[in-house]
């Protein structure tokens, strides 16, 4: 059976919670492959609101659910996520988690030094969630990581702690702070390593078997390609790579695993914290869009910027990643607009260009070249048949395939899962 890889095409916030949640109850393993508890998804299932930052989706509907190496994790945060789903009735087990155990924890030390960074940076701020994700991965890269592994061998670790505490004492130092705590640390970590510890499992190993016996694997991405380390709007991207070809190092499968790769847009544009944004309306239309879209993140609560779909980062997207085929989330939004907007190209210092350039002087200079659409002025909320959507909105969808260059697998029409056209199955491929 072909596996499927869910990836945000834009800026993250596209809806691929719901998207992941109704594929993860056609799979049979649910893997969470990069990012932390910095993403946000929000299930809605029989009326009853789920809201995951670092647990895959499967978990919701009892799916197996992996956390990959790829993934850096806060011990504490599983533990109070995991709290809040079985206090909705969710069953969280060994059976139906498993975390890897090389992957890479994220500590309380990395939390601190992500606060003061942003706190200094002034007009260099990049907006992070302050979770410590970004330090985390520094110290992965750096090699001097505390892993899931080491939580079983604590008391042995006096070299690693040496390594990690030099590194940390002399950025504090930097900012003023005291050194690192070690014995707090310790302690932490001695308190929360039972409970992570059951868990924790070679899970290369194990995808390698439920592969082996044909079964559906659904790799569930975080945040959006444009937020990605090396593609993204550098600097202001997350610290991990999120484009499909993580896959492969991220789970411990190969590059041959990814399957059919479906890139979630949103029908507008969003993100959150700063950087540049083209299209981006600072008016009473992107009020509008806000407001008829509650876009406000998962995690943080933080207001989204919202504007005009753009063309020209989604099929950048969706050819870095591969895409098969996208699903257009929240069309619903733009009901009753007059008149809507896509960008088809850009401007800059007067010559027209046709993708985004990765200078960040060059992205903050870019200027929408627009396309206008007559709008609709019936309702697409809750359709589930192409029959059932106003002729413009259809016309609306078919634009986007030709500017992106990538056909519509889905589309859909409110919060609710059923409420979704399906034009192509990914786990039918």
């Amino acid at each position: 059976m072909p596996n499927v890889t869910v990836i945000g095409a834009q800026w993250g916030d596209e809806g691929k919670g719901k998207i992941v949640d109704w594929l993860a109850a056609r799979a049979d393993v649910v893997v969470r492959f990069q990012g932390g508890h910095n993403a946000g998804h929000t299930l809605v299932v029989g009326g009853t609101t789920y809201k995951l930052s670092l647990l895959p989706s499967g978990i919701v509907t009892g799916t197996l659910s992996i956390i990959g190496n790829g993934v850096v994790l806060d011990p504490w945060a599983l533990r109070e996520e995991i709290a809040r789903l079985e206090g909705q009735g969710i069953s969280v087990t060994p059976e139906n988690l498993m975390v890897a155990d090389n992957c890479p924890l994220i500590l309380p030390l990395h939390r601190e030094l992500d606060g003061m960074r942003e706190a200094a940076a002034g007009k260099g701020k990049i907006g992070t969630t302050g979770r410590g994700i970004g330090p985390a991965y520094e110290d992965k890269v750096g090699r001097r990581a505390i892993r899931v592994c080491d939580l079983a061998h604590l008391f042995t670790l006096d070299p690693m702690f040496d390594r990690l505490c030099v590194h940390h004492d002399a950025l504090r130092a930097g900012f003023g702070e005291a050194p690192v705590d070690r014995a707090q640390l310790l302690a932490d970590l001695t308190e929360v390593a039972p409970f992570v510890q059951r868990f924790a499992q070679p899970v290369w190993k194990r995808l390698r078997e439920v592969r082996s016996e044909g079964s559906r694997i659904l790799f569930e991405g975080a945040q959006g390609v444009l937020l990605d380390v090396d593609h993204g709007t550098y600097p202001f991207v997350t610290s991990s790579n999120t484009v499909s070809g993580t896959v492969a190092s991220g789970s411990g499968l190969g590059p041959n695993a990814a399957g059919f790769v479906l890139g979630i847009v949103k029908a507008y544009t969003t993100r959150v914290g700063s950087g540049p944004f083209p299209t981006e309306l600072e008016d009473e239309i992107g009020q509008r869009l806000g407001e008829r879209g509650r876009e406000f993140g998962t995690v943080t609560a933080r207001k989204r910027r919202c504007g005009w779909f753009d063309a020209v980062l989604v099929r950048q997207t969706c050819a870095l990643s591969g895409v098969t085929g996208i699903a257009l989330t929240k069309l619903d939004v733009l009901d009753g607009f007059e008149t809507i907007r896509i960008c088809t190209g850009y401007r800059l210092n007067g010559r027209e260009i046709d993708h985004l350039p990765a200078s960040a002087v060059e992205q903050a200079a870019l200027e929408p070249i627009y396309e206008e659409i007559e709008g609709w002025p019936g309702t697409t909320c809750g359709a589930r048949r192409w029959a059932d959507l106003p002729a413009q909105a259809i016309k609306y969808i078919r634009r986007i395939e030709e500017l992106i260059e990538t056909p519509v697998a889905s589309v859909s029409t409110s919060p609710e899962r059923d409420d979704t056209i399906l034009v192509r199955n990914p786990f039918a491929d």
